[in-house]
């Protein structure tokens, strides 16, 4: 979500699945989709047998994915920065980049502020003494109106920046880094390059294996950097298109999961934004281009006082700013493993998880477990028991020494509810209730709802400190105690207050308080005329439900913003209007208007030079190649994981990120970090077809399936060890250890890095000690570091070092 929202505008996948088909190479970095995305892996799959598309699978395992790509590539788990890095460098020496595209639509020719250095690892603005980079150092040259100096020949353009800083990365620095073989990446890089002529498009996709490194950020960021210079942004078959873990975890994320946002990416106000004003003016993208449309940081009043209309009705008014400050403004960070490090410091009282198991889920387990025994209680609303609600029966666990109270609340699973998924591609889907929920299983936001109702009762009668936040919250359903999801959705979709109606689009929302959304992505997606995420005008008729030929289905659910399919899609088109490639076009200028997909710029506006620009999210008005929007540099650089078997080639001296938060080191624990003398190999964790993280261990068929722990070794260690198949072994990281079976694999194997011969090891993560199979005391994360990423406190899941022995 960082990531793309720093380059691009906005936190989400790009594209869809569907037009995945229509690329002419795939890049998959991070992910195995033929396993852990079994059916949008299907459009892979068309694009190769269809269009002839070629897929490089760049990945530590060879997996089902590998097995169907053309070419292999095994790269060390955490270096795809030198691996896009390398890519970059190449592309940028032989002139590959589409230079129409690159001088238009990027940040190319911006100039950088004098100052800007990266010098032996770091970046210019770094404080040592708090360990944080001073992000406003990172900016561009302006004139006395606040606008962006742009000189595509001057030595601090960006462009030249950019060339100056991946000049490194030559074939022979990514070998020594990744332990891909110098030739191999060579061939790749001729294929890559090749997507920069408008007439070929290149995509690249990706999952949680770029996501999770204290790099995570940057490796995705690298990946986009060398989308917007081959000019394969806003393209049908381009794009940065990442693949979620769950059916919705994209609408988790649209609607405020993450701790530092407000529904629709909105930031959570900070101390000292004591008004409106101050919150706007330190939130709000500036126009630092005359020609940009800068629609995020125009409209940015307009959807948050709709958004509090939203939550706090009648009492939202303009002589209280449109409460405001009922908004909370936190002053240190509340992300996931923040939470559980201030129960192990004992500043945490209780914890509420609703559909998901710390214990499993966090890094390092069994500091987790730790942190759950220092609670006076804890919540967990689940329709299984999972190794959070029974956190007391893990392995060495004293029950009597655990103080926490649980309380555990049968929740309904999805199939046993209706409402809306978003997947990956951005499409809400409405779904119905498959059977009625069992016993006294409520649904997740009920159980919420008469919570707070509770909680409004004890205030109502026994006062307290700031009541009106609680007060003063709007509930307008039905029902208060039990909401119905269709309620919801309209509430989210938003009202003309004046009129009572709903809303057919964002354009419409105001700052005056006449108008209500509970999310502004999503305003448009249940107009007057309906839930449009019930439609479903699909295949059954393609030639009149997709009119254009190019996938689009615009009848089929409903995709924000307003049903755009293909995001930043006036980059699909030249200056003049005119596809790049008019066998693929994304939105065209035909007659006086644009035809094709939903334009993702403004409907009316003509081409011409004085036309806007067409990233319409950013203040620069173009994809960013360098960005201050991210806490760890404006240019993607390599850094070794935190755990790693070698010293960076690239500054041994500063070998990891200076900004990745060492939690036990901020808190005074002991240090629980390996180094490679203790633990010589590298481990990554990662899914099985058939298991969905922890509750399919309660599914029997799929437990019989899959039904015991293991790891993957690589059959060149296993013959150093003396491990065979079915042989129990011990895993151990500096942090705790796995005593499971071992499968000895020809899909590891060892790699060249830098004359270091280093294994890695394949770790599934889906056991654990309840479920079906109770005798599996086995948790994956028991051996992950208890460390987080500069920009979103992200763990290093994918990367850290251990030690194998046969028992």
């Amino acid at each position: 979500m960082v990531s793309l929202a720093a380059t691009f505008g906005r936190g989400a996948m790009t594209n869809h699945w569907r037009d995945i088909r229509h690329a002419d190479l795939i890049l998959v970095n991070g992910a195995n989709p033929a396993e852990a995305h079994p059916v949008g892996f299907k459009w892979l799959m068309r694009a190769k047998l269809d269009r002839g598309a070629k897929i490089i699978h760049a990945d530590p395992r060879f997996t089902r994915t590998s097995a169907v790509a053309d070419t292999y590539l095994r790269i060390r788990t955490g270096t795809d920065v030198a691996y896009f890095g390398g890519l970059i460098n190449y592309v940028l020496e032989n002139r590959l980049y589409h230079e129409d595209y690159v001088r238009w639509a990027t940040n190319a020719g911006f100039v950088v502020k004098e100052g800007y250095a990266f010098r032996d690892g770091l970046f210019n603005g770094f404080n040592a003494e708090t360990g944080l980079y001073d992000t406003a150092s990172w900016a561009y040259e302006t004139d006395g109106d606040g606008q962006a100096r742009i000189d595509p020949g001057h030595p601090r353009s960006v462009l030249n920046l950019l060339r100056e800083h991946y000049r490194r990365y030559t074939p022979d620095l990514v070998a020594r880094v990744t332990g891909i073989p110098r030739e191999q990446f060579l061939r790749v890089a001729e294929l890559v390059g090749e997507t920069g002529r408008p007439d070929k498009v290149m995509t690249i996709v990706y999952a949680v294996g770029l996501t999770h490194h204290t790099t995570g950020v940057q490796l995705i960021r690298s990946g986009a950097i060398l989308q917007l210079l081959l000019g394969n942004m806003g393209r049908p078959g381009g794009g940065m298109n990442a693949e979620r873990g769950h059916a919705n975890i994209q609408g988790n994320t649209d609607h405020a999961i993450s701790w530092d946002i407000l529904p629709g990416y909105l930031r959570i106000p900070a101390p000292g934004q004591k008004d409106l004003a101050a919150y706007l003016a330190a939130s709000a993208a500036k126009k630092i281009h005359p020609r940009s449309v800068n629609y995020f940081g125009e409209n940015y009043g307009r959807f948050l006082v709709s958004l509090l209309k939203s939550w706090y009705g009648e009492a939202a008014t303009k002589d209280n700013q449109f409460a405001f400050h009922h908004l909370p403004k936190p002053a240190a960070n509340a992300s996931w493993i923040s939470i559980f490090d201030q129960a192990l410091r004992g500043k945490m009282q209780g914890v509420m998880l609703s559909g998901m198991t710390a214990t499993s889920i966090g890094p390092d387990s069994n500091q987790v477990l730790k942190a759950l025994s220092n609670l006076k209680w804890l919540l967990v609303m689940d329709p299984f028991t999972t190794t959070s609600s029974e956190f007391w029966r893990a392995p060495g666990m004293d029950p009597a020494a655990t103080r926490t109270e649980v309380f555990m609340l049968p929740a309904t699973h999805w199939i046993e509810k209706d409402g809306s998924f978003t997947n990956s591609g951005r499409w809400v889907q409405w779904k119905d209730q498959v059977i009625p929920p069992e016993g006294e299983a409520r649904h997740d936001h009920w159980i919420l709802a008469e919570l707070f109702l509770r909680v409004r009762d004890l205030y109502e009668t026994q006062g307290g400190i700031y009541r009106d936040p609680i007060l003063q919250l709007s509930l307008p359903y039905k029902n208060p105690r039990k909401p119905e999801l269709d309620e919801i959705a309209q509430e989210i979709n938003g009202r003309d207050l004046r009129t009572g109606k709903r809303l057919a689009t964002f354009a419409d929302l105001k700052d005056d308080g006449s108008t209500s959304a509970g999310d502004w992505i999503y305003t448009g997606h249940y107009p007057e005329t309906g839930n449009l995420a019930k439609r479903r005008d699909g295949v059954q008729d393609p030639g009149r439900n997709d009119p254009t030929g190019m996938g689009f289905y615009p009848g089929w659910a409903w995709s924000w913003p307003l049903n755009r399919r293909v995001l930043y899609n006036r980059a699909s088109a030249d200056e003049a209007g005119r596809p790049w490639d008019p066998s693929r076009p994304g939105i065209s200028w035909e007659d006086g208007a644009w035809t094709g997909d939903v334009p993702d710029y403004p409907k009316d506006a003509a081409p011409g030079e004085d036309a806007p620009l067409p990233f319409i999210m950013t203040g620069e008005g173009v994809g960013r190649l360098f960005s201050n929007s991210v806490a760890d540099g404006p240019f993607p650089e390599h850094y070794e994981p935190i755990e790693s078997p070698v010293a960076n080639p690239l500054h041994p001296g500063q070998s990891t990120t200076p900004v990745a938060f060492l939690y036990d080191k901020a808190a005074g624990r002991e240090n629980r970090f390996g180094t490679v003398a203790d633990y010589p190999y590298v481990a990554t964790s990662y899914r099985l077809t058939e298991h969905e993280h922890y509750v399919t261990q309660n599914v029997e068929h799929l437990v019989r399936l899959q039904p015991e722990a293991f790891v993957e070794v690589p059959a060149g260690l296993a013959g150093e060890k003396g491990i065979v198949t079915g042989d129990m072994v011990r895993v151990s990281s500096k942090r705790g250890r796995l005593e499971v079976r071992a499968v000895v694999t020809g899909r590891l194997g060892a790699l060249d890095i830098d004359g270091r011969k280093v294994y890695q090891i394949g770790i599934p993560i889906h056991w654990g000690f309840v479920g079906i199979n109770t005798g599996q005391h086995w948790l994956a994360n028991a051996l992950t570091p208890f460390v987080g990423d500069a920009s979103s406190r992200t763990p290093e899941y994918k990367a850290f070092l251990v030690n194998i022995e046969k028992i």
